[in-house]
């Protein structure tokens, strides 16, 4: 009988990764040695709501708790981490680039952390924010984080606590993922294929700093609005050059494809028509 490791996920507000990170686990929902509970405060990120989720998880008993928010040094993500860390259970913190100040904390806490740069900050003004546009953007950063490997990373490395509690040990990932660290990890064989989707995790990493200053630092709106414009602009260029990274891998069968097996192996396969391994 397969040990069925129980994974909690507590999702406090949103980066783009949340929308991802317990499906990214399970890709066809057929793993046989995870369970899951998810529960979220939705998009606001209220001290008191994030609270009320972290304690919610708990009643789950899990064996694995990830709590991804944006920016983990804030009140509400910092309140979660310290309620679900009281289980005595390995403890990831997933966060966007903001969260690395944070990172001695999480070290001190005996925390794990995997904090990704690209996945950056939307443009949060209600002149140019709606909820189509806002779609979009998640859109966008999900494709860029998907190809340029930074998802891959998350994989991995959760997998690795997985393994870890079957084994009856801890491992706790504390991962920046770089534009470096992300392309390794998406195994490009085509150079020029490489060479965009390092274009392509570079323009989304800039993309917060281009936010930042449209939702926090300029205050008059004939200045804001195109500056959080531009930034959505930006992410959609690292997605189309994500495209066509993908592409080029493909158009000479070496796309790497790592699915997980029923124990949660990670398989791999390069050629469309051969079976992972």
């Amino acid at each position: 009988m397969t040990q069925k490791v129980r994974v909690g996920v507590v999702k406090v507000g949103n980066i783009g990764t949340s929308t991802m990170v317990d499906l990214l686990l399970d890709e066809r929902a057929e793993r046989e040695d995870v369970e899951f509970r998810v529960v979220g405060s939705g998009p606001k990120m209220l001290k008191e709501e994030c609270e009320e989720v972290a304690e919610k998880i708990l009643e789950f008993k899990p064996d694995i708790v990830v709590v991804i928010s944006p920016n983990p040094a804030l009140p509400g993500p910092t309140a979660a981490r310290k309620i679900v860390a009281r289980s005595g259970k390995p403890v990831v913190v997933i966060g966007d680039a903001p969260g690395k100040r944070v990172v001695p904390d999480l070290e001190k806490e005996g925390l794990g952390y995997i904090m990704i740069e690209a996945d950056s900050m939307i443009g949060a003004r209600r002149e140019f924010l709606d909820p189509a546009e806002m779609a979009i953007f998640n859109a966008n950063v999900v494709k860029t984080l998907s190809v340029t490997g930074a998802f891959n990373i998350v994989c991995e490395e959760i997998d690795r606590v997985i393994s870890g509690v079957k084994a009856g040990s801890t491992y706790l990932p504390r991962v920046v993922i770089t534009r470096d660290k992300a392309v390794e990890a998406a195994g490009f064989e085509n150079p020029y294929a490489r060479a965009k989707a390092m274009a392509a995790y570079e323009i989304a990493r800039r993309v917060a700093d281009v936010s930042m200053e449209g939702c926090f630092k300029v205050k008059e709106m004939e200045k804001y609005v195109p500056i959080v414009a531009s930034a959505h602009e930006m992410m959609e260029i690292a997605s189309k050059l994500s495209d066509e990274a993908r592409e080029l891998e493909k158009s000479t069968d070496v796309l790497l494809r790592k699915p997980h097996a029923d124990d949660g192996k990670l398989l791999v396969k390069r050629k469309l028509m051969e079976k992972p391994k």
